[in-house]
C-alpha cells in the first residue's frame, strides 16, 4: 500500500431528532394532557487509533463521514432513538487539526485511544417539556440541534524510538536492513528513499526498539527542497537520532564534515527541539577503507565537527560494528523511557 502521511476529510455528526407534539387520547381521560416525547440525539464521530495501520491512504478514497441522525419523538412519551456513532480507524501517531480554525484537536499516540471530533446534535424537546400551570396544552416542540460539521486535517507522525539521519546514499536503508527485518530498496547506484520505513530491532529476549529510516535530507530541506519537511516530522517522536556519515563518499570532492553540518543546519531550521535531541555520530561504510585510514578520517571528522557525543564505526553492508550499536541504543532507551516531550504521553 502506498505510504500517505497527510489527508483531509470532512465529518458530519448526526442531527438531533425533532420533538413530538401529541396529546393523550384515552377513554375516560378527558384531560389527558401533552405526551409528546423528545427526539433522539444525533450520532457522534470518533477517531480511533488502531495498531497495524501505518498509512492514511484510505482517506484518499473515502473523504466524507456522516453519523446517523436522531429519530423524532412520538406520542405516549416515547423518545426517539439516538443516532448511531461512527468510529473511524487511524494509525497510531496521527495528529488531528480543525482546518477551519487551525486548532489542534488531538494527537493519538496509543493503541485504542479515542478522540471525539464531531458532537451529535441534541434531540428536540417534545411538548410534554413545555407544559406548566399556565400552559396546559402546549402546541410546540423543539426541532433538534444540528450536529457538528468539520473539515479535518490528518497528519501522521511515525512513532519510533530511533531515527536515522543523513544525506541521500549515506547508507541508512542498508543499516536498517542489517539490523531489522525491514527491507527497503538498496542498490549499488545513487538514489534516495522515497518514503519512511520502520523496522523492529531485536536485542535479545524481550528487548527491542523501533527504528525509522526517512528519505535523505538535503540542503534547503526545511524550505521545501527535495522532499522538504514532509518527512523530517517523522523524527520528532524519536528519542535518539543516529547521524550517518559516509566515510568514503563516491565523489572525491565531497566533504563529510560539510555534509554533516548541512544536516544539523536543516534540523535547526525545521525545529529547535529536533536539533536538541540526543544525536550519535555513526561513521558508515568502513569496509571500503583500511582500518588505519578509517581511524584517521574519523579523528579528523570528530575534530572538525567538535563532536562531543558518542561515535560509532560501522558497515551496514557487512554488519561490522552494528551489534555494539544496537546494544548501546537499547541501553540508552531503557535508561531514558519515553516522555510527553517525545510526543507521547508519559506512563502514569
Amino acid at each position: 500500500m502506498k505510504f500517505i502521511d497527510e489527508a483531509t476529510l470532512k465529518i458530519q455528526a448526526g442531527n438531533g431528532g425533532r420533538g413530538c407534539v401529541s396529546f393523550r387520547r384515552e377513554k375516560f381521560v378527558p384531560f389527558g394532557g401533552p405526551d409528546g416525547g423528545d427526539g433522539g440525539d444525533g450520532g457522534n464521530v470518533y477517531l480511533n487509533a488502531v495498531e497495524g495501520l501505518n498509512t492514511l491512504a484510505d482517506f484518499r478514497i473515502q473523504r466524507t463521514y456522516k453519523a446517523k441522525n436522531g429519530e423524532p419523538g412520538s406520542g405516549n412519551d416515547r423518545f426517539g432513538h439516538g443516532g448511531a456513532d461512527i468510529h473511524i480507524p487511524v494509525p497510531i501517531g496521527t495528529v488531528i487539526t480543525d482546518l477551519d480554525t487551525g486548532e489542534q484537536l488531538g494527537d493519538l499516540t496509543q493503541d485504542g485511544e479515542t478522540l471525539l471530533v464531531g458532537k451529535g446534535g441534541k434531540g428536540g424537546w417534545g411538548n410534554t417539556r413545555f407544559k406548566s400551570s399556565t400552559n396546559r396544552t402546549p402546541r410546540k416542540a423543539g426541532l433538534g440541534l444540528p450536529g457538528e460539521a468539520r473539515t479535518l486535517g490528518l497528519e501522521l507522525k511515525l512513532i519510533a524510538d530511533v531515527g536515522l539521519l543523513g544525506l541521500p546514499n549515506a547508507g541508512k536503508s542498508t543499516l536498517i536492513r542489517a539490523v531489522s527485518a525491514a527491507r527497503p530498496k538498496v542498490a549499488d547506484y545513487p538514489f534516495t528513499t522515497l518514503f519512511p520505513n520502520l523496522g523492529v530491532v531485536s536485542v535479545g529476549h524481550g528487548r527491542s526498539f523501533v527504528m525509522a529510516d526517512i528519505p535523505g535530507v538535503i540542503e534547503g530541506a526545511a524550505e521545501g527542497a527535495g522532499l522538504g519537511i514532509r518527512f523530517l516530522k517523522h523524527l520528532q517522536r524519536t528519542r535518539v537520532l543516529l547521524h550517518l556519515v559516509d566515510i568514503c563518499p563516491p565523489d572525491p570532492e565531497a566533504d563529510p564534515v560539510k555534509d554533516a553540518r548541512t544536516i544539523v543546519a536543516e534540523l535547526k531550521k525545521f525545529a529547535k527541539e529536533l536539533a536538541a535531541k540526543e544525536r550519535w555520530l555513526v561513521v558508515n561504510k568502513i569496509d571500503l577503507l583500511e582500518p588505519s585510514e578509517v581511524e584517521r578520517r574519523t579523528r579528523e571528522l570528530v575534530r572538525r565537527l567538535r563532536w562531543k557525543g558518542p561515535v560509532y564505526r560501522i558497515s551496514g553492508a557487512t554488519g561490522e560494528g552494528t551489534a555494539q550499536l544496537k546494544q548501546d541504543v537499547m541501553s540508552f532507551l531503557e535508561r531514558h523511557p519515553r516522555t510527553a516531550a517525545d510526543g507521547e504521553r508519559a506512563a502514569p
